[in-house]
């Protein structure tokens, strides 16, 4: 199992059916049920598919709301560059705020 030693942000897919079920991968759910990971975790980020309307990205929503933290991010599918860009630009943000 891998072990954080420092505060991270999450990036996640998400596998949902049609009405939500199985959107947290069940390797996601292991690596955050160790309290030590979990405790370390400042923020998720998010990937999904568009077609599955109010559960696109849904991972990043549940995580988000079962660990205290914010959904900083969500895109679809492998993202985009423009996606990226933005990710990049929030996470250096995102740092600095947390110092």
């Amino acid at each position: 199992m891998l072990q954080m030693a420092d505060p991270f942000v999450l990036i996640t897919p998400t596998y949902a059916d049609g009405e939500g079920r199985g959107a947290v991968h069940k390797q996601v759910i292991r690596f955050l049920n160790d309290a030590a990971n979990r405790n370390l975790l400042r923020g998720v980020i998010a990937s999904g598919n568009r077609n599955f309307g109010a559960f696109f990205a849904h991972a990043g929503t549940i995580i988000a709301a079962k660990c205290s933290c914010p959904c900083l991010y969500k895109f679809e599918l492998a993202g985009t560059e423009t996606d990226i860009a933005r990710v990049r630009q929030g996470l250096d943000l995102f740092w600095k705020q947390q110092h």
